[in-house]
């Protein structure tokens, strides 16, 4: 079963840069699509956030990151990261990496089979 593992989270300043990490292990490796969410506690629905193709490394953005947050992946190492700069209060969230089998992107959460434990991001005025 493969298994997603995050890190990188920390208690940042409005303007600063924070980068996520999420390594793939286990077996069979098994990812069309992979994706980040955020979700803030006690609000029950998890945000999409940015995504990526695995196979042509095409890129999907929410509005509300777009031009401040990079998704990438590392094939070698089977990981997905998020560049976040110029982080704002409206960011603070539990940070989540998803990925699904198929390449077809999605942006809402039950079309993902495989979840992180999340890691948490706080922005700070």
């Amino acid at each position: 079963q493969m298994q997603l593992d995050e890190s990188g989270g920390g208690a940042v300043h409005t303007g600063d840069s924070l980068r996520l990490s999420c390594a793939a292990s286990g077996r069979p490796f098994n990812i069309g699509t992979a994706a980040w969410f955020r979700q803030v506690p006690g609000k029950g629905r998890r945000e999409f956030v940015a995504a990526i193709r695995w196979s042509d490394t095409n890129t999907f953005y929410s509005d509300s990151v777009k031009g401040r947050f990079t998704i990438s992946k590392d094939s070698a190492a089977n990981t997905v990261l998020l560049q976040m700069n110029s982080l704002k209060p409206d960011d603070t969230a539990v940070y989540y990496c998803a990925a699904r089998p198929q390449s077809v992107v999605h942006y809402i959460p039950s079309s993902y089979n495989y979840w992180g434990q999340g890691t948490q991001v706080t922005v700070s005025s």
